[in-house]
């Protein structure tokens, strides 16, 4: 998970963006899956919602000019 977390700081704003939006779609089909009684596997909602939440993190912390360095949060 920390690697995955660590290439995902190092893709570009615009990078970020076009994923935010992919895993926006992603949970519209997943929740339209959902109501038509068609998704098996209902963690995958939880999954992409964490996605979006996360890609939304680093986004706003590119915003605010936030840095994050190691484990403990120290900021730089």
């Amino acid at each position: 998970m920390a690697s995955k977390v660590k290439e995902t700081r190092e893709q570009t704003t615009e990078d970020l963006n076009k994923q935010l939006e992919d895993s926006h779609q992603e949970l519209f089909n997943l929740r339209f899956r959902l109501s038509t009684k068609q998704l098996v596997n209902h963690r995958e909602v939880r999954r992409v919602k964490r996605n979006i939440a996360r890609l939304k993190t680093l986004l706003k912390e590119r915003e605010l000019g936030i840095r994050q360095e190691g484990k403990h949060g120290n900021k730089a």
